[in-house]
């Protein structure tokens, strides 16, 4: 008997990745839904050999998509499970969905947090802190949606949420250029957001929290970092990463990620909020 759920999938020429994220669900969930941005690839053609539903939506930023989903298409049931198309539900997971929807659950609980294990270069990163990182990836309609957020948005569940055991898998990079290149893009919106100061009084954002569930310990910290000076932070970051936090158990794997993941990217997103800093200022002496 399928669960009860509803997966929404975002895509976008994910011809190398829908069928493998699909093959993990399919099956085990009741509902699937693929919300995609136009693909010019054989994304459609490929979902269109499975039993479910999709919609093409334009893409404003991963943030819009999935709350327009969750505002605009008829979704069946009262549990949704987000994941991308680079994610695939492990077993473990799937085994303790199932046993998990064989009773009701208790209505104190709103949603579930699963821990991603990234895939990267065909290794499982492992240490440096980046396992277990939990996210909201369950949770019942009308209680949660994603944070309005340009680049690291999580989903704020309203309510009690619970952890899992099983984790997903995330795949999060086919080669070193097209990991660069989303890093590269990122850098540009994280940078913007922290110029901009939007985050600093938004209220529909997940609050850092020592005591709180682990979204809102990691988001504790990343307040911390943000507050380092430039250029700094992403040193010490790197230094906590791989050294502190074993990191470089990873081996030359690891290496590579810990290096462009803790270092390249976070200094890249202070050059650039350097350079709008300096624009700002030069443009104001004008």
């Amino acid at each position: 008997m399928k669960i009860p759920i509803t997966v929404i999938i975002l895509t976008f020429n994910e011809e190398k990745n829908i069928t493998d994220c699909l093959n993990s669900i399919y099956g085990l969930v009741d509902e699937i839904i693929i919300i995609d941005s136009y693909s010019t690839d054989k994304t459609i053609e490929i979902v269109k050999e499975y039993d479910l539903q999709y919609h093409q939506h334009p893409f404003l930023n991963y943030s819009a998509q999935r709350n327009w989903a969750f505002d605009n298409v008829p979704i069946k049931h009262n549990w949704i499970l987000n994941i991308d198309a680079d994610h695939r539900l492990t077993e473990e997971l799937a085994s303790e969905l199932k046993l998990l929807f064989e009773d009701d659950i208790d209505l104190s609980i709103n949603g579930f947090l699963a821990s991603r294990k990234t895939i990267f270069m065909g290794k499982w990163i492992k240490y440096g802190g980046h396992y277990p990182t939990y996210h909201a990836i369950l949770f019942r309609k009308g209680y949660g949606y994603c944070e309005e957020r340009l680049y690291d948005q999580h989903f704020k569940v309203e309510g009690t949420v619970k952890k899992l055991k099983g984790d997903v898998i995330d795949l999060i990079t086919e080669s070193l250029t097209s990991f660069t290149l989303r890093h590269n893009k990122w850098s540009d919106l994280e940078a913007l957001e922290q110029f901009s100061g939007t985050l600093n009084n938004n209220s529909k954002l997940i609050k850092g929290s020592l005591n709180g569930n682990p979204i809102q310990k990691r988001r504790f910290f990343k307040n911390i970092y943000d507050n380092f000076p430039l250029f700094v932070r992403p040193l010490v970051y790197f230094f906590v990463r791989y050294f502190l936090r074993l990191g470089f158990l990873d081996g030359k794997r690891g290496l590579i990620f810990h290096f462009l993941q803790c270092f390249w990217f976070r200094f890249l997103i202070d050059a650039k909020l350097y350079e709008l800093k300096k624009n700002a200022s030069e443009k104001h002496l004008r």
